[in-house]
């Protein structure tokens, strides 16, 4: 266990969610006394036992109020901001507020406070992407650059784990639906991403040297695996798994914004008009781009972490496939 951080403090922002979690475990492994900024400080309680009594501490932050937001980063050597939405949804849940006011005053935070380094979590393509999710990502990374220009961001592509939002889904509906549909007509391009290896680019622009070529501050680097996929092939990669091959009906772009309007007013969309959008537009690294390998990772295959968790979607669970002894 690297000490990198013995006696260090990290505010992290988003926190409670699939990739802040893997954050919090570990910044704490390595000793740092973190902070779980969130409105709902309960929310957090169940990454207590990250780390030792006291160590991780849910930190009450209103997100619409500076005064709060210093309050969440006085006295920490680092902050982390994982926070993110995939859809509008209200008056307080837009992209613009969360995608670009947010990291700005986050930053600006860091900035009065005197905070050795901020990694912000982007986007993979935000930058040549046509969707509104993109824009603000990519507006969002300009605006905290003017508030701290020494800050580290990660842009990854799909990120997939254990408790992901993407192969997951796919699973459930593949549980209840006979047919599923190839937005585009399944071609568009993912890079997806193991949630560790994301965690570990984080902590990785947290202790990196700022002497040399691999100082981290400034800089911008693209979080793809070592594989990239059509969205038929993960289809195909899913059924692998589940042993629930199912149809796939090819849906135009237009016909499928014309469901996603409907599908978008669910309290939860399953999608939405800006995601069929984004699904225009290659989830892939670009050439000559920093990534993983330039932080000193070696990133995990698909191959290597969707067998522990997608057979619990058999027919019949993780074993349905097992004769009785």
């Amino acid at each position: 266990m690297t000490m990198m951080g013995k006696n260090k403090v990290a505010t992290v922002f988003g926190g409670t969610g699939f990739i802040g979690r893997h954050v919090v475990r570990e910044l704490a492994a390595r000793g740092i006394i973190v902070k779980v900024a969130t409105r709902v400080p309960e929310s957090a309680y169940f990454l207590r036992p990250c780390g030792s009594v006291g160590q991780v501490v849910p930190f009450a932050c209103d997100y619409k109020d500076d005064e709060s937001i210093a309050a969440a980063v006085a006295g920490s050597d680092y902050v982390v901001n994982c926070i993110g939405i995939l859809y509008e949804k209200g008056k307080r849940r837009k992209f613009e507020k969360i995608h670009v006011d947010l990291p700005a005053r986050i930053a600006a935070a860091c900035k009065a406070s005197g905070a050795e380094r901020f990694v912000h979590l982007s986007a993979m393509a935000c930058e040549r992407g046509t969707s509104k999710y993109a824009k603000s990502k990519i507006e969002g990374e300009k605006a905290l650059f003017e508030m701290f220009e020494g800050a580290s961001i990660l842009r990854p592509s799909v990120v997939f784990g254990e408790d992901d939002d993407f192969f997951n889904m796919f699973a459930k509906l593949s549980r209840i639906s006979p047919v599923l549909p190839l937005i585009g007509g399944g071609h568009t391009k993912f890079q997806p991403v193991f949630v560790g290896d994301v965690a570990d680019a984080v902590i990785a622009c947290l202790e990196r040297s700022t002497v040399g070529s691999g100082n981290p501050l400034g800089k911008t680097y693209e979080l793809g695996g070592p594989d990239v996929v059509t969205f038929r092939e993960v289809y195909e990669t899913l059924f692998e798994y589940t042993q629930r091959p199912r149809a796939l009906v090819s849906l135009p772009f237009w016909v499928a914004k014309l469901e996603a309007r409907l599908l978008q007013l669910m309290p939860k969309p399953l999608l939405t008009a800006d995601q069929v959008e984004s699904l225009k537009t290659d989830n892939v690294m670009s050439a000559g781009e920093l990534g993983l390998s330039d932080l000193g990772i070696t990133p995990q295959s698909m191959q290597l972490i969707l067998p522990h968790y997608l057979p619990a979607y058999r027919a019949g669970g993780r074993f349905g496939d097992k004769k009785l002894a």
